[in-house]
């Protein structure tokens, strides 16, 4: 299914195990929830249900995450941002030791707003920037963060996952010139078919790909 594959596509960058401590820190209603539950009980791991009052308090999240040992947390950069602050309040550095991988999904991230809490830690967690739709199976790129990226404020996408591709088009969906200006359009295993009880959108949205085999498509993003 399309969910199995979004797991298998992250390979080799991140592969969750059955040693991991996932958080499932967003509603239900919000796609990157179907990635905090499923990369968790798929694989054998442990998923702990952020209650909805401490998801409101960076600081109650701090000593929950700390409690339950968590190892792959799911945030929003700006979540994450209080997140960090509430860490670096902490005397004697950084008690977010469990942590392996931060995944930032929904929102542009800012690497360089990373720095401070980064150099008070004596190893990094995995720094993993995605992209992505609830139309395209919640996330569409990767991208691991590396230290130079911590003089930046552009948000760095990365490239599509395994199974999908990317393709940025004019009005005409003809390929532009780097540099130029288009909208992104996602391709692959991970798009869906539509919108239920909505063909008039669907069809606005679910484009033939002309880049692609015979009846194949492309989710229109809207992004440029």
């Amino acid at each position: 299914g399309t969910v199995t594959r979004l797991f298998t596509s992250t390979a080799p960058g991140f592969v969750p195990s059955q040693d991991q401590v996932w958080s499932l820190f967003h509603s239900y209603a919000f796609d990157v929830s179907v990635w905090e539950m499923w990369g968790a009980l798929l694989h054998g791991g442990r998923l702990v249900v952020v209650p909805e009052d401490v998801v409101q308090s960076a600081t109650d999240l701090h000593q929950l995450l700390i409690e339950e040992n968590v190892s792959v947390l799911s945030q929003t950069p700006s979540a994450f941002y209080a997140l960090q602050a509430a860490d670096m309040r902490q005397q004697g550095g950084s008690r977010l030791d469990a942590l392996e991988a931060v995944v930032f999904a929904g929102e542009a991230l800012e690497p360089s707003k990373l720095r401070a809490w980064l150099e008070q830690r004596e190893t990094w967690p995995h720094l993993i920037n995605m992209y992505g739709t609830t139309e395209t199976t919640v996330h569409a790129s990767f991208r691991s963060i590396v230290a130079a990226d911590l003089d930046s404020h552009v948000s760095p996408v990365g490239v599509p996952l395994a199974d999908l591709a990317f393709f940025v088009l004019d009005a005409g969906l003809r390929q532009v010139p780097v540099g130029v200006a288009g909208e992104l359009y996602v391709a692959g295993r991970g798009v869906g078919l539509g919108y239920v009880g909505r063909p008039g959108l669907t069809a606005s949205r679910f484009v033939a790909c002309p880049f692609g085999p015979a009846g194949s498509r492309m989710y229109r993003t809207g992004d440029l």
